[in-house]
């Protein structure tokens, strides 16, 4: 019965750690769309440790939602900053 009881929690740990990964993607994903806005594009290397921690969170998830999502905001942010150079 605690063996089963312990499996329970952890399943609930890892759900728990794929919602807030969602959660630091969602808002990543917000506030790069807004960073895409021309002269705005520096404002990308204060977002971007939003979803690295969100994709480090998500990565120790069994569910892969998550994960996924802070990987397409940092692509996005990391393309942003190349493309304008790193400051537009």
């Amino acid at each position: 019965m605690v063996g089963l009881a312990l499996t329970l929690k952890i399943r609930d740990d890892h759900d728990m750690r794929n919602i807030i990964s969602l959660i630091l993607g969602t808002i990543g994903l917000v506030l790069v769309v807004i960073a895409y806005f021309p002269i705005l594009g520096a404002l990308n290397w204060f977002i971007l440790p939003i979803p690295i921690v969100g994709l480090a969170i998500g990565a120790t998830s069994d569910k892969t939602s998550g994960r996924n999502l802070c990987i397409a905001v940092v692509a996005a942010s990391a393309l942003r900053l190349w493309l304008g150079g790193g400051l537009f």
